[in-house]
C-alpha cells in the first residue's frame, strides 16, 4: 500500500530537506538544495527511483516516533519480538556540503537490523556509478557524488542496483550512518563526526526555539510550526518555500499537481507577522530583506513568485518517467505560473514593507523609493484583470480579492506618509486611488442579495479570501456586509467543518480551468477561525481551531489540504501557509500577553 502524505516526518537543514516515512524510508531529498533535483523519488514513483530505508529485518512499520523536543531531530522506534530499537535521523546545520545522518541505537535484547540505499539521481531517473574508496561507497554520475559511510563499520555490499548493509545491535551499542554529497569535480568534504552531529543539532534548535516569546496555550504545536518554518527557510538567502515537494496532489489520482519548492510573495506579510510576534526578528529581516533583492527592477514585472535565491525563471515541464504520488500524475517540475498576473502581489509587498516598518526590524534606505514605485505602476494599471491570488488556469477576471490588496497598497502608502511626513510620495493622489479602489469594489463585488461579497465582479461566487477583508482593514469586521459574507462562505465553502478555496465542480464554476476537485484548503480554514473571533464569535473560532490542530500528524505537520471524507492530508507537505495559519490564528486567539 502506498504511504499516505501524513506518514512523513521532516528532517532538514535549513538548505534542504527529506522526507522520512513510519516505514523507516527516506523517500525524498532534493540535494543540494530545495529546488535542486531529487537523489530519493520513491515518493511519486516506486522504490527503483531512489530511497534509503533502514528498519529491524521483517518489520515493516515503526512502533512510534517522535522529534526530539523542539527540535528538527526524529526519532523512529521499533518494537520486534527479539528486542527494540531507535533510528535517530537529521540533516546537520552544513559547513560546505549536505549531510543525511542515521543513528541507530540498541534499546533491548539483539535486533538484527538492515539498510538498503538507492541513490537515483535527477528525480529517480539516472543510476550512478558505484565504487569503493577507504571505507566508503562512492556514487557519482554526472554533475553529482554521494558519499556513505558507517561508523563503526559494517558489513556493506552491492545488489540490485542498490547498497545493501546487514548487522545487529545490543542495548547499548550504535551504528552511525553518514551520507554526504558535494559537487563531482570537487573532492571529499571533510568528514562529519555523527555523534557531535546529533548534540550541536539538538543544542542549536532547543536554543532557538526558547527564543519563541509566544507562551499560551497550544505552545508545543506554535513551536513546532515555528521550527518547520524554519527548516523551509533557504538560510543562505532568507527565502522561505512554500513546501518541501513537488507534485504531492491536490486529489487523489487527479491533475492538481504543482511544484511548491519556490518562495511566493502571497505569503510574505502572513510569514513576516507570524514570525515577528513569536519573536524571531532575525529570521523576519531576513524575509524583509529577501523580498527586497526578489522584487527589485521594473515594477511590471514583479512575480508571484521567485527561487529561493530570487530566480526569476521557473520552467514548467513534466517527469514522464514518475507514476506520481499514489497514480496522481503529471509530475511536474518548475511552476508556470511565475508568468501570470495577480495585483494582490503589489498589496503584499507593501503591506509587508510597512508591517516591517511599523514593528521596528532594521531600516533600508532604499526601500521607500522601491514602495513609490510599485504604487505608482499600481495606480496606472489596478483595473487590469488578472489571475487573482490562487493562480486559476481558467483565464483573468475582476477578482475582488486583487482589488482589495489594491486598496490594501495604496492604504498602506497613505499610512506611512501620514506617520512620516518627511518622506517623499504623492499624498493626495494616493489618498484618492485608496476612496476609488474602495468604492468600486463595494459596488462591483458585492452582492446586495445576498449580503456578501464576491470572488470576481459580477459574480455569484464565493472565496475564502473574502475573510482576509477585515484583517487587512478594509471594512471593520462588525461591517453588516463583512459579517454576512463570513457566514455566507462558511455555509457555502464549507467542507466536513472546514473550508475550500473557492467552489469546484458546478456548471458555473469554471474560474481554475481544471478537472477535478479538491480538499479543505488549511490556511483557509484558519482565516476562518480568525474572522469568526473578529466578529465575535470567539468560542466558535477556539473550536474551529482545535479541530485544525487536530489534523497535524504524529509528529505535528500539516500539508496544504484535508479531505475530510477520506480523512487524508492532500497537497504539498509540510505547507508553510498552513503553519503560517496555525501559528497566526494561536496569537490571534489567545490574546498578545504571551506573544509579546
Amino acid at each position: 500500500m502506498h504511504p499516505r502524505i501524513e506518514d512523513y516526518a521532516l528532517i532538514g537543514d535549513e538548505q534542504t530537506a527529506a522526507l522520512v516515512g513510519k516505514d523507516g524510508s527516506i523517500d525524498w531529498l532534493c540535494l543540494p538544495r530545495f529546488d535542486s533535483g531529487a537523489c530519493f523519488a520513491r515518493l511519486l514513483g516506486d522504490e527503483n527511483n531512489g530511497h534509503w530505508r533502514i528498519a529491524p529485518v521483517g518489520a515493516e512499520t515503526c512502533s512510534g516516533r517522535s522529534y526530539r523536543p523542539d527540535t528538527l531531530v526524529l526519532d523512529t522506534e521499533w518494537e520486534t519480538p527479539d528486542g527494540t530499537i531507535r533510528v535517530t535521523d537529521l540533516m546537520p546545520q552544513r559547513d560546505r556540503a549536505p549531510d543525511v545522518v542515521r543513528i541507530v541505537e540498541g534499546l533491548s535484547g539483539k535486533v538484527t537490523v538492515h539498510s538498503t540505499l538507492k541513490l537515483r539521481f535527477d528525480y529517480g531517473l539516472i543510476i550512478p556509478w558505484m565504487r569503493k574508496s577507504g571505507g566508503h561507497r562512492v556514487a557519482i554520475a554526472g554533475p553529482d557524488s554521494v558519499w556513505l559511510r558507517s561508523e563503526p563499520a559494517v558489513r556493506t555490499w552491492g545488489q540490485d542496483f542498490g547498497t545493501h548493509s546487514e548487522f545487529t545491535v545490543e542495548a547499548g551499542e550504535r551504528v552511525a550512518f553518514v551520507l554526504t554529497w558535494h559537487p563531482s569535480h570537487e573532492p571529499r568534504p571533510p568528514l562529519v563526526d555523527p555523534y557531535r552531529s546529533l548534540g550541536t543539532s539538538i543544542t542549536d534548535w532547543q536554543r532557538w526555539a526558547a527564543r519563541c516569546r509566544y507562551q499560551g496555550p497550544y505552545r508545543d504545536v506554535v513551536v513546532r510550526s515555528l521550527i518547520t518554518l524554519k527548516a523551509l527557510t533557504y538560510r543562505p538567502t532568507g527565502g522561505i518555500v512554500a513546501a518541501a515537494t513537488t507534485s504531492l496532489p491536490e486529489q487523489l489520482g487527479g491533475v492538481r499537481n504543482w511544484d511548491y519548492r519556490y518562495c511566493w510573495l502571497r505569503d510574505a506579510t502572513l510569514t513576516l507577522s507570524a514570525l515577528v510576534k513569536a519573536g524571531y526578528h532575525n529570521e523576519a529581516e531576513a524575509w524583509r530583506d529577501w523580498l527586497l533583492r526578489a522584487v527589485a527592477g521594473d515594477p511590471a514585472d514583479l512575480q508571484i513568485m521567485y527561487g529561493v535565491a530570487g530566480e526569476r525563471r521557473l520552467p514548467e515541464f513534466e517527469l514522464a518517467w514518475l507514476s506520481g504520488f499514489a497514480g496522481s500524475a503529471p509530475v511536474r517540475i518548475g511552476n508556470g505560473a511565475v508568468s501570470q498576473l495577480q495585483l494582490d502581489v503589489y498589496g503584499e509587498v507593501m503591506d509587508s514593507l510597512w508591517l516591517a516598518r511599523r514593528t521596528g526590524l532594521s531600516p533600508k534606505p532604499h526601500m521607500w523609493s522601491l514602495q513609490g514605485v510599485l504604487l505608482e505602476w499600481l495606480r496606472t494599471q489596478w483595473r487590469q484583470p488578472d489571475e487573482g491570488l490562487w493562480e486559476v488556469r481558467g483565464g483573468r477576471r475582476q477578482f475582488v480579492h486583487s482589488k482589495v490588496m489594491v486598496w490594501v497598497a495604496a492604504d498602506r502608502a497613505v499610512r506611512t506618509l501620514e506617520e512620516y511626513p518627511e518622506l517623499p510620495g504623492d499624498l493626495e493622489g494616493w489618498r484618492a486611488l485608496r476612496e476609488e479602489v474602495h468604492r468600486e469594489v463595494c459596488e462591483k463585488g458585492y452582492d446586495p442579495e445576498r449580503n456578501t461579497f464576491t470572488q470576481y465582479y459580477g459574480s455569484r461566487e464565493l472565496d475564502a479570501a473574502l475573510l482576509l477583508i477585515p484583517r487587512v482593514g478594509f471594512l471593520p469586521p462588525d461591517d453588516p456586509r463583512m459579517i454576512g459574507t463570513v457566514d455566507a462562505v462558511r455555509a457555502e465553502l464549507g467542507h466536513g467543518g472546514f473550508v475550500r478555496r473557492y467552489e469546484y465542480g458546478s456548471a458555473d464554476s469554471t474560474v481554475d480551468g481544471l478537472p477535478g476537485d479538491e480538499g479543505a484548503f488549511l490556511a483557509c480554514s484558519f482565516w476562518l477561525a480568525d474572522a469568526l473571533h473578529l466578529t465575535g464569535r470567539t468560542q466558535e473560532a477556539r473550536e474551529l481551531f482545535d479541530r485544525l490542530v487536530g489534523l497535524s500528524n504524529d509528529v505535528g505537520l500539516l500539508a496544504e489540504e484535508y479531505d475530510p471524507e477520506s480523512d487524508r492530508q492532500l497537497g504539498n507537505f509540510p505547507q508553510a501557509f498552513s503553519h503560517i495559519g496555525l501559528v497566526n490564528t494561536a496569537l490571534t486567539l489567545f490574546g498578545t500577553d504571551g506573544a509579546g
